[in-house]
């Protein structure tokens, strides 16, 4: 069965879209607010601490999903006018077709026309605009093959660790601890202790900060060395 027949598209509680998966009873984002959740917890938490650095910032995100993320962080280099490459993976993407349905565009006021190229052409590199390209992988965490001392910030945002426990393992934060810069940053919804523990044994300094609503705690962490 596809995403598409599997997915249903509901509104969450800021008025912007989500998808909502009920095979495993698992939204894509928080039902308190999809848009005010990634603002939160990837935007203003991670990238723009980054606003101050005056050369390409490299963003990689663990999970596409929806595309949300991607798309603010278009929106965020549209007004920094800092050139940001963004790369991610995902193991099983949305159609175009669903991704149309899905509100953020219009709530941001963007084209919904940049939204569905941030969709298109898995494994191209993708130009937007000037300051901002995207390189989606059809592909695992597991299993990609990623650059040493890459990345400025890591999106971690994964379904939630109940189920998707083998997301969310000292293994695989060791992996992309490995890929990121000294100092580099990673956000993610998620403060659950089996994740702090797993961030701890990867080496990294972890700091909890508070969440958006809904949600009481969210985490910051830093690669130390």
């Amino acid at each position: 069965m596809t995403l598409d027949a599997i997915n249903k598209v509901v509104i969450t509680e800021d008025g912007s879209s989500t998808l909502y998966n009920p095979t495993i009873n698992e939204h894509y984002h928080s039902s308190f607010g999809a848009i005010q959740e990634s603002n939160h917890v990837f935007i203003q938490t991670g990238l723009d601490l980054l606003v101050s650095k005056q050369k390409p910032i490299k963003i990689f995100e663990v999970g596409f999903g929806t595309g949300l993320n991607a798309l603010l962080t278009y929106a965020w280099t549209r007004k920094n006018k800092i050139r940001t490459f963004y790369e991610c993976v995902e193991s099983n993407p949305i159609s175009l077709k669903l991704a149309a349905q899905l509100n953020y565009p219009g709530l941001l006021n963007l084209d919904a026309e940049i939204f569905l190229k941030i969709h298109q052409d898995y494994e191209d590199l993708i130009s937007i605009s000037e300051n901002f390209v995207i390189h989606k992988h059809f592909t695992s965490i597991q299993e990609i093959i990623l650059p040493e001392g890459h990345f400025d910030l890591v999106f971690f945002d994964a379904f939630s660790p109940e189920i998707q426990p083998e997301m969310w393992t000292e293994d695989i934060f060791k992996k992309i601890a490995l890929a990121m810069k000294s100092g580099g940053i990673l956000t993610t919804y998620s403060s659950k202790g089996i994740v702090k523990r797993a961030l701890k044994a990867a080496g990294f300094k972890i700091e909890k900060l508070p969440g958006p609503p809904g949600k009481r705690e969210i985490l910051r962490a830093v690669k130390s060395s």
